[in-house]
């Protein structure tokens, strides 16, 4: 693994830090099929991004996790910023970066997201023609999250108030108050509203995968971009390149990868259900993770070819 730092070519002067982790035998004068690996919202390149991307390259690939502007080692202020226009940019600007690598095959890159960077790597390859292939694990479109519910049980129009809330977020933060604060994933166990999403505070927030660079929060103003914001936008047009979606059968998330299977235009699309997995599983537990892999290393290796 490779630890590197570039710039973001998207006007904010944000250097993005990255890990990058190379197949075994690497040989720089060589190329080689390269994979984006976005990390969930409030995650960061070290956790299960990072799992992933070290899985593909031990199948071969070069594989990039990083860190999203403005979150993690990657600059931009202020910090934890989650604007999902931004963060689908982020993953075109890491593929900007491995244009400029000898080493890769720009005509073989292709990408995969984890949770809500399933959703963002989903919207940046309706956009980027450059991604060859997509694939997602535990996907959520976080616009219809914000909207909807985990469950999908909550009416657009009924998420009205979260624009409200957003807008006097952004009058209190421009009052030079402290920046307001709202969690993406519980801060405390007993705050979860069910056993699965206590399972994303054990995950975040325990030695089971706590990082110092993921505190779990993003910022109130942010509300008003993720609420009305759809990963999945004119997918029935423009998502035609190959898809992969993989999502636990116990999942409350898995109506946002059913979704998308419906709505991409591609011809070569398929939805894996992990039995016995829920959506955190999916992120770091070895039954689960290998069987994601089992999946995902035969679908790039036929697809970025």
């Amino acid at each position: 693994m490779k630890h590197v730092t570039f710039k973001n070519l998207n006007g904010a002067d944000i250097t993005m830090a990255a890990n990058l982790h190379l197949p075994e035998g690497f040989e720089e004068s060589k190329t080689y099929p390269a994979i984006v690996v976005a990390h969930p919202g409030g995650g960061v390149k070290e956790q299960a991004a990072g799992l992933y991307a070290q899985w593909m390259a031990k199948n071969g690939f070069i594989a990039v996790a990083f860190d999203a502007s403005y979150q993690g080692e990657s600059s931009g202020e202020p910090r934890q910023l989650e604007n999902p226009y931004v963060r689908t940019e982020d993953i075109s600007a890491v593929i900007d970066y491995l244009t400029t690598l000898n080493f890769v095959d720009t005509a073989r890159i292709g990408a995969l997201g984890v949770c809500a960077g399933g959703g963002y790597t989903a919207n940046a390859a309706i956009n980027d023609r450059r991604i060859k292939a997509l694939a997602t694990v535990s996907a959520v479109n976080i616009g219809q999250m914000f909207r909807n519910g985990w469950d999908n049980t909550v009416a657009d129009a009924d998420a009205v108030g979260y624009l409200d809330f957003g807008s006097q977020a952004r009058t209190s933060d421009a009052a030079k108050n402290d920046l307001m604060q709202i969690p993406l994933a519980p801060m405390r166990k007993e705050d979860a509203p069910n056993e699965e999403l206590a399972e994303a505070w054990e995950y975040y927030h325990t030695p089971r995968c706590a990082h110092p660079n993921a505190p779990g929060y993003t910022l109130t103003r942010n509300l008003n971009q993720l609420v009305t914001y759809d990963a999945y936008n004119k997918a029935e047009a423009f998502l035609t390149q190959p898809l992969l979606m993989i999502a636990g059968n116990q999942a409350g998330s898995r109506w946002m990868s059913e979704d998308l299977m419906t709505r991409a235009a591609s011809e070569d699309k398929q939805l894996i259900i992990v039995d016995g997995a829920n959506h955190m599983s999916l992120y770091d537990q070895p039954t689960y993770v290998a069987q994601a892999v089992e999946a995902l290393a035969p679908f790039f290796s036929r697809t970025l070819i």
